[in-house]
């Protein structure tokens, strides 16, 4: 768990409430860093419950958010000036939209925190406000028949929580709309780079032991000489997946992330044949051919769960489909460019 740093309280008939700052430190900005770049990202967490913003009372707004502290920093830093609850349930360390989709943030999980910060105590009330990217988790009515607090959904950004409660809860078209643009996309590099890593090193020490294969016998000689192009096709192709792939996504062709994926990868395929780097013989050629646009499909749909061009229903749809193709892809291309060391 990440610490908050309380140090004042509010008091209320349920028990005293911690009371959170709206200035972020340097502590907050380092911890933010070091979870884009994968460094302690689960355990990047606050603990569930209820904390107060400002001085509220009775009468003031219930903001529910993700555990994820990144998020609850985002929401907080949001809310300088006002005065407000912020009800924070157990996701998991995940963020709302992709709690949403796990079931973490819930129906079930509104309702029990409710229950167990003792809300109904606190507020006169019967009313929360929930960021629109937990909408696909979260069913109003049965919040409402289960606790007795109605649901209204936020905007999409913290930062247009203040306009919408000064135009009396209304959001307008933009506050709905995510736009998904260049910098939302890029700040999702980092980590996905980070969390591939030891596999591009696994894929990397394979190909290098399997690579001193000869018709001959082993040779160390043949792994030097095979090794520049092996780590500059691996390392191309999971640049381009993790890298590249979320700055072209837009413009890519199709609609399934694997195939957008494998798309960037038969472009890299050129960029690997024009620098002499995909083999002598047909058969590795043929084998790098297969290899490349496979890594860069599955490294493209660790995106989708963090993309507003998917639906949940989508993903699992397209990973049934793309998965078994993708490892198929990867074994026939393993096996054909073994078989080009022994020719």
């Amino acid at each position: 768990m990440a610490e908050l740093n309380i140090k004042q309280w509010v008091e209320t008939d349920a028990g005293r409430i911690p009371r959170v700052a709206t200035e972020l430190t340097a502590v907050d900005r380092w911890g933010a860093f070091s979870a884009r770049w994968g460094i302690g990202r689960m355990d990047y967490r606050v603990t569930p419950g209820l904390y107060a913003v400002g001085e509220p009372d009775a009468d003031s707004h219930v903001l529910v958010t993700a555990n994820y502290k990144l998020t609850f920093d985002t929401l907080r830093a949001a809310l300088d000036g006002l005065d407000a609850w912020t009800m924070v349930l157990d996701t998991r360390g995940i963020n709302v939209w992709c709690a949403a989709g796990k079931g973490t943030f819930g129906t079930d999980e509104v309702v029990s925190r409710i229950k167990h910060t003792r809300l109904g105590e606190i507020v006169k009330h019967r009313r929360l406000l929930l960021p629109q990217l937990g909408a696909t988790g979260v069913a109003a009515r049965e919040v409402k028949r289960r606790s007795g607090f109605a649901v209204t959904f936020g905007p999409v950004r913290a930062a247009d929580i203040k306009p919408f409660l000064e135009a009396g809860m209304v959001a307008t078209r933009e506050m709905r709309r995510v736009a998904f643009s260049l910098p939302d996309r890029l700040v999702l590099v980092p980590l996905e780079m980070m969390q591939g890593l030891k596999y591009l090193g696994m894929a990397l020490a394979l190909f290098l032991v399997l690579s001193g294969i000869t018709p001959d016998g082993y040779s160390a000689a043949a792994v030097r000489g095979a090794g520049l192009a092996i780590m500059a096709n691996l390392l191309l192709a999971y640049v381009a997946g993790t890298v590249l792939f979320p700055i072209l996504l837009p413009w890519l062709p199709g609609r399934a992330f694997a195939s957008k994926g494998f798309t960037l990868g038969l472009a890299m395929l050129v960029f690997s044949f024009g620098a002499g780097r995909m083999g002598s013989g047909y058969l590795e050629m043929l084998a790098w051919a297969l290899i490349v646009p496979v890594v860069v499909s599955f490294s493209a749909m660790n995106f989708t769960g963090a993309s507003t061009f998917t639906s949940l229903s989508g993903v699992r749809k397209e990973m049934r489909v793309a998965v078994p193709l993708q490892i198929a892809g990867a074994i026939a291309g393993l096996a054909l460019w073994i078989v080009a060391r022994f020719t």
